[in-house]
């Protein structure tokens, strides 16, 4: 079982959308030597909204070819068509990858039976571990506990990223249930992993791998003293890098760091320069930039 620190990594690109694989190539590099536990491609932080489906295949593809079995790469293959949630997990799967994570449908709102239907139609086509995602306040769609729990029963379904950043949501799953819960909001996933989640699906992961490994591994074992010394130093990024819908305030972090190019997918559109100097100071605070 995975724990600790696994990224939600962004898709660099140059400033006219291309995807620059070069600095893909880097990135990866950079969170396996600062000890993320495994990387997430193509989620919301990498833009899955907005790539095409031959790029995100290409975009897994490259993933697992350059990690080589060093981390487990878990892709992002969800969507609100069932049938191309399939596709994009078969894809996966034949790319190499470790496992996939699949959002809630958005946009369409599927009721209770119908999450249920749909993540049991992908475990029935296609042979590979699945990460629930639950995050309601992008979707729409919020995955209860009972839904969760009655999915577990399939060993296929092996964890679930909760993005609700409700601690309660957690103990109502634990309560039900013995499947492995992530988190998926940086403010509490410090409180999330005290409390049992076995590591954070993180977007602050981004900027500044080797803190989050270090805050993640302190509170997996459960050393709350440690654990919330590191993350104190790490809520300003947690914070400020959704001033605006993420991926933008966190590709320009990175772009700040000199990581990354400048582009991203319309209709995402560059960092506001007002959120600047909030951002900056919040990353002296974390150490990433001096």
């Amino acid at each position: 079982m995975i724990t600790g620190s696994i990224v939600a990594l962004v898709t660099p690109m140059y400033s006219d959308g291309g995807i620059d694989w070069a600095k893909l190539g880097e990135l990866l590099e950079w969170h396996i030597a600062e000890g993320t536990a495994a990387i997430v491609p193509v989620g919301t932080t990498g833009e899955s909204a907005t790539v095409s489906v031959s790029e995100h295949c290409d975009i897994v593809k490259y993933t697992v070819n350059t990690v080589a079995g060093r981390v487990p790469v878990i892709a992002g293959t969800g969507a609100n068509s069932t049938t191309e949630a399939i596709e994009l997990t078969s894809a996966a799967k034949e790319a190499g990858a470790d496992a996939c994570l699949l959002v809630t449908p958005y946009y369409n709102k599927p009721s209770q039976e119908g999450l249920f239907q749909h993540y049991s139609a992908i475990a029935n086509a296609v042979s590979l571990p699945q990460y629930l995602y639950n995050v309601p306040g992008r979707t729409a769609c919020d995955m209860v506990p009972e839904t969760v729990a009655r999915l577990y029963q399939n060993d296929l379904v092996v964890g679930i990223k909760e993005a609700t950043g409700d601690l309660k949501r957690s103990k109502d799953i634990q309560s039900l249930c013995d499947i492995a819960i992530y988190s998926g909001d940086d403010a509490t996933s410090c409180d999330l992993m005290l409390q049992g989640a076995r590591g954070t699906i993180s977007v602050s992961a981004n900027i500044a791998p080797g803190q989050v490994v270090a805050m993640a591994k302190a509170a997996v074992a459960g050393d709350e003293t440690l654990a919330k010394e590191l993350d104190e130093k790490l809520q300003g990024i947690h914070n400020k890098l959704f001033l605006e819908s993420n991926p933008i305030p966190v590709k320009w972090a990175l772009t700040e760091m000199e990581r990354i190019g400048e582009g991203i997918r319309l209709p995402m559109t560059t960092f506001d320069t007002r959120f600047h100097d909030e951002l900056r100071d919040a990353m002296r605070t974390a150490g990433v930039i001096s």
